[in-house]
């Protein structure tokens, strides 16, 4: 076949095709034309359910007026390390190297205002609670401000948390993350890579 004739046949063909498009058949054109409708809708989380959607890693903090401050400062190294918080209102906590911190119970109110946590020891005792406000709570960042005297309201730092994929320690991998960057399966990417400690 030569092309010539190739080219000639894929028009009169095109040509054909079209025309069946333009002149629909008698049945089609009695039908009644529908058009469907598809409805796409971002889910809404409720401030519980954002906080519960990732682990969360601290990436900085500040002080009250904006600046940045080192997160092995003692104002905020406490605070410092990966966050796992769990639908059915359990957390645990572990410090950059992976270590454990704390673990217990948590809550946020439905207006996402604050953060309350209950740390237990080993036999479920509550060690100690604490209530923090929240500055910012979406899927990617979690901020919330911790005060060092609780009287004085003007000296306050903002503890910073970015949204990770690190698995969380002791889960043998079968957490969030677990497969890591998707070619390795090593479950040491997060999303926030350039953070690492």
């Amino acid at each position: 076949m030569n092309i010539s004739f190739s080219r000639k046949l894929i028009a009169a063909s095109t040509i054909a095709l079209a025309a069946v498009a333009v002149v629909p058949t008698t049945a089609a054109a009695a039908a009644p034309t529908t058009t469907a409708s598809v409805s796409f809708s971002k889910q809404v989380l409720t401030p519980s359910e954002t906080l519960a959607s990732t682990p969360w890693k601290t990436t900085s903090a500040r002080d009250a007026q904006g600046n940045r401050v080192a997160l092995d400062n003692p104002a905020v190294s406490n605070f410092v390390g990966w966050a796992y918080f769990k639908a059915d209102g359990t957390f645990t906590m572990y410090n950059l190297d992976n270590s454990p911190k704390m673990h217990g119970d948590w809550s946020v109110p439905a207006d996402g205002s604050s953060r309350w946590i209950a740390a237990k020891d080993a036999n479920g005792n509550v060690l100690f609670q604490r209530i923090v406000p929240i500055v910012e709570l979406n899927k990617n960042v979690f901020t919330y401000r911790v005060f060092p005297n609780a009287a004085d309201q003007t000296v306050y730092y903002d503890i910073v948390h970015t949204k990770t994929n690190h698995v969380e320690p002791g889960t043998d991998g079968r957490g969030p993350g677990a497969n890591g960057n998707g070619t390795t399966g090593n479950g040491d990417y997060h999303f926030n890579n350039g953070n690492a400690r």
